[in-house]
C-alpha cells in the first residue's frame, strides 16, 4: 500500500472509534488528579491500552505513568507519541474537584488524542507496513505545583526532579527514542491550530526569609521582620525588570506562601515561592542570578537571613519546522484551511517538553476545540472532534509520514540533527541548578 492508503485506514480506525477515545477523554476530565498523584489516570490509560489495543505496558514509570511500545521487531527509529497525565488546581472552575483540581489544563484532551493515535496505528494494522518502533507514553507531573509533596518524594527517594519529563530522562525511558511528538489544547479564537511554538524556560526558587519574632506591639524593636525582607526583595526585583533584555521575555511572578504566624508577633519566617522565566537558557541563568542578588539585598536591609533553595524547571521549547511541516500538512488533509492554522507562536509559559527538545526533535502543536484561557474557570470544550479527533488523525499520519518507506523521512530528519545537550549534559545542567544558596 502506498502512504496515502496508510493514511485512509488511519482515519477509517479513529472514525469507528470515535465513541471510545471521547469516552475516555471525558472520563480523565472528570476525575482530576495532581502530578505524582495520578493513580487513577494511570489505570485509565494501562486498561486501555492493553484491553482495547492488547499491548503490553510497563506502569508506573516515574512513581505513575506508563509506557507501551510497537513494533519492537523493526530496527528503524522510534518514535514516542506522548500524553501528560495531571491536572491544576483551578477551585473557581465548575468541574472542578472537592479539592479544587481540574482538568482546565487540558491533559485529558491530550491523554485521549494520544490514545485516539493508538487506535489508528494498532488497529488499522498500518504498523506492519512502517519501518520503525512507535511508543505511546503517558508521562505524570508536567505542572510545576505542590512542591512539598514533591519535596516528600524525592526525601524518600521515589523522585529526583519534580518535573515528569525530567523524571523519565533520568530513568532512561527516553534512552531508546528518536523523535517525540504530543500536542496542546489552546483557545484559537477564529483558527483551529498553530504549529512552531516556541516558549520560555524557568528555574524555579523557593525563597525563605529568617528575621527574630518580637512582640508587634511593644517591642517591635527587638525583632527583625521578615515581611518587611520580603517586601523588600520584591520591589528590588522589580528596580531590576526594565535591565532585562527585551527578547529574553523575562518574568518573575512570586507568592508568599507563608507571611507570619500572628498578627502580634514580628513575623520570623517568612516564605515565597516562584519561577524565574526566560527564553533562553543563557537568558535564564542571567536572571536568575541577578534576582538572588535582589533578593539577599531585602534580607540585608533589615538584618534578616534569606535562604534560596533553586529547583531545576524546564527549558524553553526548541522548534523543528520539518516535523511542523508534516503535521501542517496532515492537518490541510483532513480538511482544515490553511489560512485557519498559524504558524509560530511565541509563550512565555513554559512546556516540560522543552526539555525534550533539547535532548531529539520533537513537536508540539497547539490545536482548538476549547474556549477560555487555560488554568482558568473560563476553560470549557466546544468542539470534541477538534479537540479530540483531529490531532489524534494527525499525529497518527505524521508517524506515517516518518517511518513510510525504510523510515526516509525520520531518517533525513535525523541525520541533519544535533542535539542541543546530550543526556549527560542534560542531568548536568539539572543538578547545577538544584542547591540551596
Amino acid at each position: 500500500m502506498n502512504k496515502h492508503q496508510l493514511k485512509e485506514l488511519v482515519i477509517k480506525s479513529i472514525d469507528d472509534n470515535r465513541e471510545k477515545i471521547l469516552e475516555v477523554g471525558r472520563g480523565i476530565y472528570k476525575n482530576p488528579e495532581y502530578g505524582y498523584k495520578e493513580y487513577k489516570t494511570t489505570e485509565a490509560v494501562v486498561n486501555f491500552l492493553q484491553g482495547e489495543l492488547g499491548l503490553e505496558v510497563e506502569k508506573n514509570i516515574a512513581v505513575t505513568g506508563c509506557k507501551a511500545i510497537t513494533n519492537k521487531e523493526k530496527k528503524g527509529p522510534h518514535i514516542s507519541i506522548l500524553g501528560e497525565l495531571d491536572g491544576i488546581s483551578c477551585k473557581e472552575h465548575k468541574d472542578s474537584n472537592e479539592i479544587g483540581a481540574s482538568h482546565t489544563c487540558g491533559h485529558n484532551i491530550q491523554i485521549a488524542g494520544m490514545l485516539g493515535a493508538a487506535i489508528g496505528l494498532v488497529k488499522s494494522g498500518v504498523l506492519d507496513h512502517l519501518d520503525g518502533k512507535v511508543s505511546f507514553m503517558a508521562t505524570p507531573a508536567e505542572e510545576f505545583i505542590e512542591l512539598e509533596y514533591r519535596q516528600q518524594l524525592k526525601d524518600k527517594g521515589e523522585i529526583t526532579y519534580f518535573g515528569g519529563k525530567q523524571e523519565l530522562v533520568k530513568k532512561g525511558y527516553f534512552d531508546d527514542i528518536d523523535i517525540s511528538m504530543m500536542f496542546h489544547s489552546m483557545d484559537m479564537g477564529d483558527n483551529k491550530a498553530l504549529v512552531g511554538p516556541e516558549s520560555n524556560g524557568f528555574i524555579g526558587k523557593k525563597v525563605q526569609f529568617i528575621g527574630k519574632e518580637s512582640h508587634a506591639g511593644s517591642a517591635p524593636h527587638e525583632g527583625v521582620n521578615a515581611l518587611n525582607a520580603a517586601m523588600l526583595a520584591i520591589n528590588n526585583v522589580n528596580a531590576l525588570r526594565e535591565t532585562f533584555k527585551e527578547s529574553e521575555r523575562v518574568r518573575f511572578h512570586p507568592i508568599l506562601t507563608k507571611a507570619g504566624d500572628i498578627v502580634n508577633v514580628v513575623p520570623a519566617d517568612v516564605q515565597m515561592e516562584s519561577y524565574v522565566r526566560a527564553r533562553t537558557i543563557d537568558g535564564m541563568i542571567d536572571a536568575s542570578e541577578r534576582i538572588n542578588k535582589a533578593l539577599i539585598a531585602g534580607g540585608m536591609a533589615v538584618g534578616a537571613e534569606v535562604v534560596i533553595t533553586e529547583i531545576p524547571g524546564y527549558l524553553p521549547i526548541l522548534r523543528y519546522r520539518s516535523m511542523d511541516d508534516l503535521f501542517f500538512n496532515n492537518l490541510v488533509e483532513l480538511g482544515i484551511e490553511k489560512e485557519k492554522i498559524v504558524d509560530g507562536g511565541d509563550f512565555t509559559g513554559s512546556f516540560d517538553l522543552g526539555d525534550i527538545s533539547h535532548l531529539m526533535p520533537t513537536m508540539h502543536p497547539m490545536i482548538g476545540g476549547i474556549k477560555g484561557a487555560l488554568h482558568t474557570r473560563d476553560f470549557e470544550i466546544i468542539d470534541e472532534d477538534l479537540a479530540y479527533i483531529v490531532p489524534a488523525k494527525s499525529m497518527a499520519m505524521t508517524v506515517i509520514d516518518l517511518l513510510f518507506d525504510d523510515a526516509k523521512e525520520a531518517n533525513n530528519i535525523l541525520s541533519d540533527f544535533t542535539p542541543v545537550m546530550t543526556k549527560e549534559e542534560y542531568l548536568g545542567f539539572l543538578e547545577k541548578h538544584d542547591r540551596t544558596i
